[in-house]
């Protein structure tokens, strides 16, 4: 075997923890050539990473292509900022993410010019730059390989994690030299409430890999979910209390109304309870949703409860005024910070007679973490308002659309030949435990886990070495 590089990759991610998903690719080639692309441009969500939003750690206008495995905004929130420093080049998605992205861009631009206007600061992008990063993007169907250039084609492939969510396979050739592959799961999820999840091609899990793999609930099992949302709502509208849900605008806000439809079904929710969304993206979305629908498993088509109405800001007063009336609001965002969640968290908050009810993942710096750490009776920084905790706050993780550590296992254990795991968008304990398990239990020779103070020399057989990086 030659040993020497001719023909390797640098990887590196541009995210510490969960959010501000982003990697740097930069391919070299044995003529002295290099392709720099990325993976996901997102936004940072956790405020002691927030910093890092401002800016991009490399020239944009150097950049070949950009590879963008869904829409959520820790995935896409700072492609209009890439635009805007320069970038004029491709941007590859799945179809559906194609169409999808628009809304989820227009209601961010509003939010950071909020943040903006607070801060006395300059908006991050505007809408004229979402306008140009949307002219961009290409839609590929799923399976279906692209030739991005003579040296690098690309394959986007089914992804439980959200409709429009892949799995993307990186090929990158050179003539006479063996080609690298490298594969990168976005967020991962092997199963939705809305699609059934194709199975990777078998070629693909024979091939020579290295896989950049997600982490975020790789701290736990699927037998530690507890299915606790159903007894929650059910005791709460038992006691004729008003439930207050923060739901993420796309794909969450859709599968709790497919639930709560069920619920309605199954004859445990009284079809008289209104059911309210609050949340222009999630509107958006959820009237997306319906168009889609046809596509989705017969059992998830009619996903709009009975009782079932849109709120906008007109409507919006009567519901922030803390009747005593029992109801249930799904509202956005899903870690309650931003959207009409702060107004209702606020109005409720302090009542003993509310439910907020959360069903995602809350990051440290948000709301969400901030309630869940604080004690009854403690008081809570909403905005500018301190308000006290008297309302009841529960957790539920069965809605979450991140494998766990054996669904992760599960996946891994496909592949016949990892040459190098990469572990990323996790926090730290949670990425250390994947790579402890996955050395310990699939056998794996190099295992790493990503920040922004390192990135990976890789080729054909793995890794090469690994080297600072200037990013910290």
């Amino acid at each position: 075997m030659n040993t020497k590089n001719k023909l390797y990759v640098d990887i590196m991610c541009l995210a510490e923890e969960v959010t501000g998903s982003c990697h740097l690719c930069v391919v070299k080639l044995p003529n002295g050539e290099s392709i720099k692309f990325i993976v996901d441009c997102g936004l940072f969500q956790e405020i002691e990473y927030s910093k890092y939003n401002n800016d991009l750690p490399f020239n944009a206008n150097e950049i070949a292509f950009t590879l963008v495995t869904h829409n959520h905004i820790d995935h896409i929130g700072r492609l209009p900022l890439l635009i805007k420093q320069g970038y004029n080049s491709p941007i590859y998605t799945t179809e559906l993410t194609e169409k999808l992205m628009a809304p989820a861009l227009e209601d961010t631009v509003g939010i950071l010019g909020q943040i903006g206007k607070r801060n006395n600061v300059s908006p991050l992008y505007t809408i004229e730059d979402i306008q140009k990063t949307l002219s961009l993007v290409h839609g590929v169907k799923l399976c279906q390989k692209i030739i991005v250039n003579e040296n690098i084609s690309v394959n986007f492939f089914d992804n439980g994690h959200l409709p429009g969510a892949s799995i993307i396979l990186v090929k990158i050739s050179y003539p006479r030299e063996e080609s690298i592959f490298l594969l990168f799961t976005g967020d991962y999820s092997n199963r939705s409430a809305f699609f059934d999840v194709q199975s990777l091609p078998k070629y693909v899990l024979d091939l020579p890999l290295t896989i950049v793999q997600e982490s975020t609930y790789a701290n736990s099992l699927r037998e530690d979910i507890i299915f606790t949302f159903e007894d929650n709502i059910l005791k709460a509208v038992k006691e004729d209390s008003t439930v207050i849900i923060p739901v993420f605008s796309l794909g969450r806000s859709q599968e709790v109304m497919l639930k709560i439809k069920n619920m309605q079904l199954e004859g445990k929710l009284d079809i008289n309870i209104p059911i309210y969304l609050d949340g222009k993206l999630s509107i958006r979305y959820t009237t997306i949703f319906e168009k889609i629908s046809e596509s989705f498993k017969k059992s998830a088509r009619n996903f709009i409860p009975d009782n079932f109405t849109f709120i906008g800001k007109g409507s919006r007063m009567s519901l922030l005024e803390n009747n005593s009336k029992c109801k249930i609001i799904l509202t956005s965002s899903g870690m309650g910070s931003y959207g009409p969640a702060p107004l209702y968290i606020s109005s409720y908050i302090s009542s003993k007679n509310a439910l907020i009810q959360f069903v995602g993942y809350p990051a440290k710096g948000t709301l969400s973490r901030n309630l869940k750490d604080a004690l009854k009776s403690e008081f809570v920084k909403i905005g500018g308002l301190r308000k006290q905790k008297f309302c009841d706050i529960e957790y539920s993780t069965e809605f979450s659309s991140h494998a766990k550590l054996d669904d992760i296992s599960e996946f891994l254990e496909q592949f016949s030949n990892i040459r190098l795991l990469l572990i990323n968008h996790g926090e730290y304990s949670s990425k250390e435990n994947l790579a402890k398990y996955a050395l310990l239990n699939l056998q794996l020779k190099d295992v790493a886990v990503e920040g922004r103070s390192t990135f990976y020399r890789v080729g054909r057989y793995g890794l090469i070495k690994e080297l600072s990086t200037k990013f910290m």
